[in-house]
């Protein structure tokens, strides 16, 4: 401090109102509120240690921080880390770095701006005292040469350096001050107002989410299935012990000739295409005049322990054929989303082969993968100890779908893990009511024959994309066969079917192709409804070979994909008939198993 009193000395007060509770911290009363709080955080630690003691040892290792620590430690003995001139320039360069760091903050004209910037330490609070601009300036540099590192190491084959970039950054978002409750000024000043009542509720979630063994993105209890989620009008025309098959109910005095059948992904359950009325692509597809059956895939138990994907392959065609005899129509138009597209594929060039093409008038894909050579992040969970895993995991022939959804979260570990880490366990926040984010934790079991093959023979082999390698039920698969106006669409920011990855299905079929490249990831990407006026998509009719080409001429359009989509799908045949019949299902000598959206859906 200098002789004059009047300058601000940043190292004083963390914040004056938690300054003014610690003072009253002292007082008996007090004292006693924050005694009963550690009695009760002790209290829900020994519960939560006691729920962990029963619980295998393989149900948390597969996720857990740990794992890849345990994959990145060998390659780590490469790195610089205890090299004397690789230890003095971190030393220097952290020096550097802090001296700059409290020489913006002795000017006394409030919080500098910091070298480094991370939306994980947006908020002021990580600015406005010195000591925690340091903590989290300092963590961001670590990170940075860590990366840098992997970067740098010699002889690294590509495909481990990128397993390694992927560890490396796992292992520092798990390492992130932000997640350390006394590193954290945001949680501390929380605690401090609320006298660690944050803290118990926060015990709370995590003993709640240990029990479900599912982290909890959202409040569900407002969303009921039939009512507020998947409402639709419909009924459940068809089933078998695989899928029920949806038929919704028309809405305009006509509707297209040609129907709809739409396979979605049974990694999840199919209401994501119809999650509320504002943002239903079936209730919208259904006003646009079009006939739209549903598959809904059942959640798997012991008794599909046998299924695999020729399974799954023939239940689209037989659907296929089901909607063809039930409105004895010659074709129908196809949607397949994710893994539901990338076997769609499949089914279309095993209709090929057997002379059965015109079936299908169009098919559409939503980020859908056939050609796995730039899967993205995901190739990193493929590998032989994550099969052992996954056998281990499957003691009665199915994956528990937690397991896929903790794999999923990975791919975004900030977002979907440690954002509430911090927001419902440090800071003890209720969830939100959010429909997407309840349907993201709705999970679905997988058979592990039909896993294990799916994640060998494509992901690790790539397989789909050799002409006749693979064999659905004898029948050999090759997509050059396939001849269908085929209708892409990818998500531009998509970190589970990457837009690079699903851009190469436009190079294995041979019929004419229309690429959209949308604005957004997986799901906002393809759940955008028209009313919504969010994102945009662009689309580029020259004949290029690569996606970065098809972006450079690329034309941007405002908002949703969906009416370019619909003008497509109308341009393979736009003939109506009168929706009568059964085109309403139902009706009069229409035999019918349930209302929409049926029993497989609210399986467990």
């Amino acid at each position: 401090m200098t002789g004059d009193e009047t300058s601000p000395d940043p190292f004083t007060n963390l914040y004056e109102a938690p300054a003014k509770l610690m003072q009253a911290m002292l007082a008996p009363a007090e004292l006693a509120r924050w005694a009963d709080v550690a009695t009760r955080l002790q209290a829900l630690w020994m519960k939560i240690m006691a729920e962990q003691a029963e619980k295998p040892e393989t149900s948390a290792a597969f996720f857990e921080p740990a794992r890849w620590m345990q994959f990145a430690q060998g390659w780590y003995k490469q790195m610089p880390l205890a090299e004397p001139a690789w230890q003095k320039a971190l030393w220097d360069e952290s020096f550097a770095l802090w001296q700059s760091v409290l020489a913006g903050y002795s000017g006394g004209t409030g919080a500098p701006q910091l070298p480094r910037e991370d939306k994980r330490f947006a908020d002021e609070r990580w600015r406005s005292h010195p000591a925690f601009a340091l903590i989290h300036q300092t963590y961001l540099l670590l990170a940075e040469r860590a990366a840098q590192m992997v970067d740098e190491i010699e002889g690294l084959p590509e495909d481990q350096r990128d397993k390694l970039r992927f560890a490396t950054k796992a292992i520092g978002e798990a390492a992130s001050p932000a997640n350390i409750p006394f590193l954290n000024p945001i949680v501390i000043e929380r605690t401090l107002e609320t006298r660690g009542e944050n803290l118990v509720k926060g015990m709370e979630h995590l003993l709640a989410d240990l029990k479900r063994g599912q982290l909890t993105h959202a409040d569900g209890s407002g969303f009921v299935l039939g009512e507020t989620i998947a409402s639709t009008p419909g009924k459940v025309i068809h089933e078998t012990p695989l899928y029920q098959l949806i038929q919704y109910t028309p809405t305009t005095e006509r509707v297209l000739e040609v129907p709809l059948i739409i396979f979605p992904p049974w990694i999840n359950r199919f209401y994501i295409l119809d999650l509320n009325p504002k943002k239903s692509f079936v209730r919208w597809a259904v006003e646009q005049g079009v006939t739209v059956f549903m598959v809904s895939w059942k959640s798997a138990d012991a008794s599909m322990k046998d299924i695999v994907w020729d399974d799954y392959v023939g239940a689209q065609i037989e659907a296929i054929d089901h909607v063809r005899d039930r409105l004895g129509v010659p074709a129908v138009h196809a949607i397949g989303y994710c893994v539901a597209g990338t076997t769609l594929a499949a089914t279309l060039a095993v209709m090929a082969r057997r002379g059965e093409a015109d079936k299908v008038r169009s098919a559409t894909f939503f980020t859908a993968q056939v050609d796995f050579a730039d899967a993205g992040d995901l190739l990193h969970f493929i590998d032989e100890q994550q099969f052992a895993a996954i056998e281990a995991l499957s003691p009665d022939g199915y994956l528990d779908g937690r397991y896929m959804a903790a794999t999923f979260n990975m791919l975004r570990g900030t977002d979907l893990i440690w954002n509430y880490v911090q927001n419902n366990y440090l800071l003890g926040e209720e969830y939100p009511a959010f429909d997407l984010l309840h349907w993201n934790g709705d999970t679905t079991n997988l058979p592990s024959k039909w896993h294990l093959a799916y994640l060998r023979d494509l992901y690790r082999d790539n397989r789909l994309v050799e002409p006749d390698a693979l064999t659905v039920a004898g029948t050999p698969v090759d997509l050059s066969r396939v001849e269908v106006p085929i209708f892409v669409q990818a998500g531009k920011e998509d970190h589970i079917a990457p837009a690079k990855s699903v851009w190469r299905l436009t190079h294995h079929f041979r019929g004419p192709i229309e690429f959209v490249l949308a604005g957004s990831g997986h799901i906002a990407g393809v759940v955008n409804p028209p009313e919504a006026q969010k994102y945009q998509y662009w689309t580029n009719d020259a004949k290029v070979e690569t996606l970065d080409e098809f972006i450079a001429g690329a034309t941007e359009h405002k908002g949703s994909w969906w009416p370019h989509w619909i003008a497509w799908l109308k341009a393979r045949g736009d003939e109506t008939v009168p929706a009568k019949g059964k085109r309403k299902p139902g009706g009069k000598k229409d035999r019918v198993i349930e209302d929409a959206p049926g029993r497989y859906v609210k399986t467990a």
